[in-house]
Parts: structure tokens; sequence; C-alpha cells
């Protein structure tokens, strides 16, 4: 309970500080994210449970990583992440889910998630903005790859790339649970950070 309220708290100060530097109101950023103001001020708050269409929403529209607005300040050089460490930030009826394991630094970061899908089970996801690019590397398994409508057969021992501007859904198939490892590509920040942010969300 401890940590998922500490959790909360830094979400809270890292969405009120991103907002803050984009220099949106509350009003603003919740017309552009799509999330009611009262969730906003909720969140900011430290109050409520946002789920994870919400949170890329947020992070789209304030042009950070989702990962930026859940994460405490970075600690030592290097940091190594187990996966039963962190919490998953989807989870499907049929035994899916989708951890966030990590964003890199730098100016352009990545996001490095790990999937696991049921056969038969997806994940319909909205365009990012503009400049993501994703990649999808199969461990184990299969899936179907969906992009703008096209459906891309992805195998155990393939990698797939797209760009994530186009609506896109993540489907197991075969007999197995598809394991996966995706990237996501975020593109470096504006230099203004006054500049329109496209909202988007997966």
């Amino acid at each position: 309970m401890a940590e998922t309220e500490a959790a909360l708290r830094t979400l809270a100060h890292n969405v009120r500080s991103a907002r803050t530097r984009a220099g949106l109101s509350l009003d603003e950023l919740g017309r552009r994210a799509r999330v009611s103001k009262g969730a906003l001020v909720g969140l900011e708050k430290a109050q409520g449970n946002p789920n994870f269409a919400t949170l890329v929403r947020l992070a789209d529209t304030l042009g950070v990583s989702v990962s930026a607005l859940m994460e405490g300040p970075a600690e030592g050089r290097v940091r190594v992440v187990s996966a039963d460490a962190v919490m998953p930030l989807w989870a499907g009826e049929r035994g899916s889910e989708a951890r966030l394991m990590l964003t890199t630094s730098g100016p352009a970061p990545v996001e490095v998630w790990r999937w696991r899908l049921a056969p038969g089970e997806e994940y319909p996801s909205h365009p990012h903005q503009a400049g993501v690019v994703e990649t999808v590397s199969v461990t184990a398994g299969q899936m179907v790859l969906v992009v703008d409508g096209a459906e891309h057969p992805v195998r155990a021992g393939q990698t797939a790339t797209f760009d994530g501007d186009a609506p896109h859904t993540y489907r197991g198939a075969g007999d197995e649970t598809c394991h996966l490892i995706m990237t996501v590509h975020l593109p470096p920040a504006p230099a203004s950070t006054s500049a329109s942010v496209s909202a988007s969300a997966s």
C-alpha cells in the first residue's frame, strides 16, 4: 500500500512538473489529452488510479515518455530492472500483460517493454505523436501486428519495426502465449516547451 501511495505521489509530481514546463493549464491539458479536468485535478493530488491509456495520452500530449511520468530521479550509472519488480500497465482478460521496464535517458529516449499476448487476445493502440518508431521482437510464440489495417505475422526470432503515428494492434496468434520485447523510440523533445504538442494515445 505504501509503495502504491509513493508511486501516486511521484506520478502527481511528474505530471504537474511536465504540465508546468509545457505551459499548459489543467483545462488545456485535459482538452488535448482527452482527460477530464476532474481526473487531472485528482491525479495531481495523488488521488485516483489512472489507467494505461490515460497515462499514454498524457505522456504523448506532454511530449515525454510514460516512464518519465512514473519514475523518480535516476540513481547511479547503471540500472538493472527485473520484470517481477515492475507492475503491469495493462492486463488482458486471458492473461496478457504489458510491463514498461525502463526508459533510456537523453534527448531521444527509448522505452523498453515486455509483453505477453495470449492466443487471440489483442491490444489496440491509437496513433502516437509524429516521429515515434516502434519495434517488436518476438522471443516465443507468434503474433499478428496490425498497422493501419494491414496484418503482419511476426514469429519467434523475428523483429518488426513501424512508424507509430498510425493505428496499430498487437494480437496473440497460434496456440501458445507470445512473448515479445517492444521498444518505443521517442522523437527528441521540441526546442520550445511552449510549442504545440500533438495529442495522441496508445
